[in-house]
């Protein structure tokens, strides 16, 4: 598994690209996010069965398991490892996963709201629908894999990168992000509706397609060619006419 025993260090298109002239001055006025660092202990092969709300797993490998349907809100994963393991329909409402590292993970309507994550790494996922709505993540990469629907509103993110990945039409409403990253990702149809935002860093997005609100973007930082590719967007939304003058 990837990061086992080492260290991890309407709508409008717009197309991010780091680099740009000018960008690397500001971004010193930018706080990176502070990535995980997970370094799994050798870990115990688990024994099965279902698991149990308010379980407590504590340095346990998940491999190829199907935990669909199953109910484990409240449950404790502590230095656990999940290797494609299946979690359609599965309750995990308040779990917290510390220390974790999920790889090639599927499911569909995963049920995570409310949980805790901290110093996690979710790398190849193939997900959903997934409920992480009041959820707090707290050191955390998204690296690679697709996820459809994600629903963090109300969520607290904080040093949370987002790298290579696909969201559609990801929901932040409502939730606060501090020192979030988006890097060679796409997000498609994203709302950002009355999300609070504080070094928030959008110029490396390999697609930006924002569906709702591109008017609370406070905090955010993007690229010139973004700034321009959003202008009629927030025009639209200021309720400002954009035409050409008379006589021209």
């Amino acid at each position: 598994m990837a990061g086992r025993g080492g260290k991890r260090t309407g709508t409008t298109g717009v197309t991010g690209a780091a680099g740009v002239s000018g960008v690397s001055r500001a971004s010193d006025a930018v706080r990176a996010a502070r990535r995980p660092e997970v370094s799994l202990p050798e870990l115990r092969p688990y024994g099965g069965g279902e698991l149990e709300p308010e379980g407590d797993y504590d340095g346990l490998e998940f491999a190829d398991a199907d935990f669909a349907g199953q109910r484990a809100g409240g449950a404790r994963f502590l230095d656990c490892g999940f290797d494609r393991c299946g979690f359609d329909e599965a309750g995990l409402s308040r779990a917290r996963f510390l220390d974790c590292v999920l790889e090639g993970v599927r499911g569909v309507g995963t049920d995570a709201s409310e949980a805790r994550l901290r110093d996690v790494e979710l790398v190849d996922a193939r997900l959903g629908g997934v409920q992480l709505h009041g959820a707090v993540l707290e050191r955390v990469v998204v690296r690679g894999g697709k996820i459809d629907y994600l629903n963090l509103r109300t969520a607290r993110l904080t040093d949370v990168v987002f790298e290579g990945c696909v969201l559609v039409e990801p929901d932040f409403g409502g939730a606060v992000l501090e020192r979030v990253e988006f890097v060679d990702c796409a997000l498609r149809g994203a709302d950002f509706t009355r999300v609070r935002m504080t070094d928030v860093d959008l110029r490396a997005v390999a697609e930006l397609d924002i569906a709702r609100g591109v008017e609370d973007l406070s905090g955010a930082v993007i690229s010139p060619p973004q700034l321009l590719d959003l202008a009629p967007a927030l025009a639209a939304r200021l309720g400002i006419r954009v035409a050409e003058a008379r006589g021209v």
